[in-house]
């Protein structure tokens, strides 16, 4: 039997202060003109929440192909928004960089207001599972190429995982190096496998044909999963028949260096915040290669991975959420993984996250305007869409904007002020977001570079991947170095 979970007050207290800093921003920067537009676009973010959350399991097809009223709402408002907050900074305060500014703030403002509140509700949905009593057969599949300094380390792990039922399948994906030596060792344990280099979705589907579980987990080479993930993946599993797949919560293991650290609280914060928000719809926009689990039946059905792209898992994502199936998450599935220790290898493994990004945005572009695909239609796509393409390019311009008003505007104070407001708001989300995960406090000093300094590096490779790919340069498999541990 278990016991009765009791949600966590401080969640309560650091979401409280977080609403709180948000109406004392409001209150000490904006006039009554621009309180105005910000509640009246608060009203439309609360209306599109209850609206999606209406609709996300609503299967009546439209006819008619046109972008959803969310995306339009997000290309609309911050122009909507811009003229009001620019029309009255200029004319109350005489600056045009302090009203671009507040624009880029309000953006925020709402961003807050639309995913907090569904991040605990989603914390509470979490709490109130049931334990798992029966426990269908896993296949674990771990495609691998030229992973000699760490596929030991993973496969280990795996064997000491607590699941009654589970099989364990080993792709070599034609590696060059001793790869295959090392997992051959455990052909005892696990079925051993080898094919000549195809890429890791070919490696995934190879696999795929030699498993026999009824849930198939991925996992990547460099991962080590915990010891009762795959119980915690299986219970998703079972609270609902509907759910096709399952994302694990993958982190960051080799905290050494600023940039693993950042990286650290890069993925807390996104899975804690982002994607619990999109849980609570049933559609997680990416199940991550470190650590996904999918019915085997529904693999089938889409056809499996695709080989032409280079971030697969967002591709069958993007598949699945196209038949309109729920695909949820597991925050106690966890899994560690290896992070780029180096801006060189960080680099490297960006081109290819953000660059595959947008490959997949080209294939399935059918998603942002056909209305057969629900909630990916509505909210989900749009989201990903706005926040991969668009945001970037907002962050680097408010970035501008608060340094020219600095340095020439007399504005140093009034930037000075807002740096440090925007600066503690993002670190009370983080500091929501390490509770929420029960991470290590540590990560709350790291939320500053969320602000400045990781996310610019961030941005900057957003934006070049994006132009790479419109000047149709090609995306090639680019992967971090390898460290071990």
């Amino acid at each position: 039997m278990s016991q009765k979970k009791r949600f966590d007050p401080v969640l309560i207290v650091i979401s409280s202060a977080i609403f709180g800093l948000l109406v004392l921003m409001a209150y000490m920067v904006f006039s009554p003109i621009t309180m105005i537009a910000v509640g009246l676009g608060s009203i439309v973010v609360i209306i599109q929440i209850i609206t999606l959350q209406r609709s996300a399991s609503s299967r009546v097809p439209s006819k008619k192909h046109f972008p959803s009223a969310f995306f339009i709402f997000l290309l609309a408002s911050p122009i909507a928004l811009g003229i009001t907050v620019g029309y009255d900074t200029y004319f109350t305060q005489n600056s045009i960089s302090k009203a671009i500014l507040l624009w880029g703030l309000t953006l925020m403002f709402w961003s807050t207001l639309l995913f907090i509140p569904l991040a605990l509700y989603s914390k509470r949905k979490e709490m109130s599972m049931v334990d798992i009593t029966t426990y269908p057969k896993i296949t674990v599949i771990v495609p691998a190429y030229n992973e000699e300094k760490v596929i030991d380390t993973t496969v280990q792990a795996l064997l000491e995982t607590k699941y009654p039922d589970k099989e364990i399948i080993l792709v070599d994906d034609g590696s060059k190096d001793k790869t295959f030596d090392i997992i051959s060792k455990y052909k005892k344990q696990a079925k051993v496998l080898q094919k000549t280099n195809g890429g890791k979705a070919s490696a995934i589907n190879f696999g795929l044909a030699y498993s026999t579980g009824e849930i198939i987990v991925i996992v990547d080479a460099d991962t080590i999963i915990g010891r009762d993930s795959l119980a915690h993946l299986a219970m998703v599993f079972s609270s609902d028949k509907n759910i096709a797949a399952v994302a694990g919560n993958v982190k960051v293991r080799n905290r050494k260096n600023w940039l693993t650290w950042c990286q650290a609280i890069e993925y807390v914060s996104g899975i804690q915040i982002a994607r619990r928000a999109l849980d609570v719809f049933g559609a997680i926009s990416v199940v991550p290669g470190a650590l996904g689990s999918f019915r085997k039946s529904t693999l089938e059905e889409i056809g499996s991975y695709h080989k032409d792209t280079l971030v697969e898992d967002f591709d069958v994502t993007l598949k699945i959420l196209k038949t309109k199936s729920v695909i949820a998450a597991s925050a106690n599935a966890t899994a560690y993984t290896e992070a780029p220790e180096s801006l060189k290898s960080l680099y490297k493994q960006r081109k290819r996250w953000y660059g595959g990004n947008l490959q997949v945005f080209a294939r399935h572009s059918d998603a942002l305007t056909n209305p057969r695909f629900g909630i990916l239609q509505k909210f989900v796509f749009p989201y990903m869409l706005f926040s991969s393409c668009i945001m970037p390019f907002v962050s680097f311009i408010t970035l501008g904007s608060a340094i020219y008003a600095g340095i020439f505007g007399g504005g140093g104070l009034f930037v000075l002020a807002m740096f440090s407001i925007f600066s503690a708001l993002q670190c009370m989300q983080v500091a929501l977001a390490v509770r929420l995960d029960n991470e290590d406090p540590k990560l709350v000093a790291y939320g500053i570079f969320l602000v400045l300094g990781f996310k610019q590096i961030l941005d900057i490779l957003l934006i070049c991947a994006m132009f790479e790919h419109l000047t149709k340069k090609d995306a090639v498999w680019t992967s971090a170095d390898r460290v071990g541990i």
